[in-house]
């Protein structure tokens, strides 16, 4: 779903009609009463991921749809219909500033593939500077971070070394992307998202501009559970953290809700959903109420 400049432009075009019926869009439930911002938790806030209900909306449509569902922002996920590439002019990257500036939705950065675990130093060289093209896309259009990935062990590589490889690379680019006023997000994911595993890549990628992105995933609740590994990458948590469909009974959200209210968490609860609802708006605003009723739950809640 690669978008070229050309292409890009003339998504924007056709869906002027929808940014200018974005205008009218009642937004109430955008401004919907949030759980109490006082309490612990209070600024955590809800967005969307474009993988996968918004991977074929191009950016006017996943404005407009983001706006009506009240996530009040957005990951832009690399390769999606949006089309915001590193290959966008200075102008055009100036479009998508405007654009998100114009509908209130907070651009929250971009989603990469890039990954640092590969064997042959000229791949993770490549995917290093790919990254610096992110870092400065993100910038540009004014996000705040771009998400990366460890990723896999390699046959008759150590784990310590692919480790140790990961945690460089990502120092590296914790270091570029301060000059962009951006952070780097290690996402949760493939064969090092057991928490042991992600502790251990951050703790030599010790720069401060690199925290965790939490997945929400089933490994999370491997070993000693869900509430020890969650301590185990707590105080290196990023600005994002993916969710899924909330009232998914297979993982445990009520608590994870919980934990992060007991720690303030302050940023992005970003819906990352994979089922195909008949309207995902309307299954995106109804996230969205899931969120704000499991919130206020977890701050009545009495920390344990």
């Amino acid at each position: 779903m690669r978008i070229t400049r050309r292409g890009f432009v003339r998504s924007l075009a056709a869906g002027g009609g929808a940014c200018m019926a974005l205008r009218a869009v009642d937004t109430t439930t955008l401004l919907a009463r949030q759980p109490d911002s006082d309490l612990p938790g209070g600024s955590m806030r809800f967005g969307l991921v474009t993988y996968m209900w918004g991977a074929d909306w191009d950016l006017p449509t996943l404005l407009a749809n983001c706006k009506k569902s009240g996530a009040l922002g957005v990951e832009l996920r690399t390769t999606h219909a949006h089309g915001v590439e590193p290959v966008l002019t200075e102008a055009q990257r100036q479009e998508v500033r405007t654009r998100f500036a114009d509908t209130g939705i907070v651009c929250v950065g971009i989603g990469s593939n890039e990954r640092y675990d590969n064997p042959d130093p000229k791949v993770v060289r490549k995917a290093i500077e790919d990254t610096k093209d992110f870092v400065r896309l993100s910038h540009d259009i004014g996000g705040s971070g771009v998400k990366v990935k460890p990723d896999t062990f390699h046959p008759n590589v150590p784990r310590e070394k692919t480790i140790e490889q990961i945690g460089k690379a990502l120092n590296e680019l914790g270091e570029y992307a301060s000059g962009f006023g951006q952070q780097i997000r290690l996402e949760v994911h493939g064969q090092c998202q057991e928490l042991p595993t992600i502790k251990a890549i951050v703790d030599i990628a010790q720069h401060e501009n690199v925290g965790v992105c939490w997945n929400s995933n089933q490994a999370d609740l491997n070993g000693e559970g869900l509430d020890h590994n969650f301590n185990l990458v707590a105080r290196r948590f990023g600005e994002t953290c993916h969710i899924h469909e909330l009232e998914d009974p297979k993982y445990p959200f009520a608590r994870l809700f919980e934990l992060l209210v007991k720690v303030n968490y302050a940023g992005w609860l970003l819906m990352e959903a994979a089922s195909k609802p008949a309207d995902r708006v309307q299954a995106l605003s109804e996230q969205r109420r899931l969120f704000d009723r499991m919130l206020e739950a977890a701050q009545k809640t009495p920390a344990r």
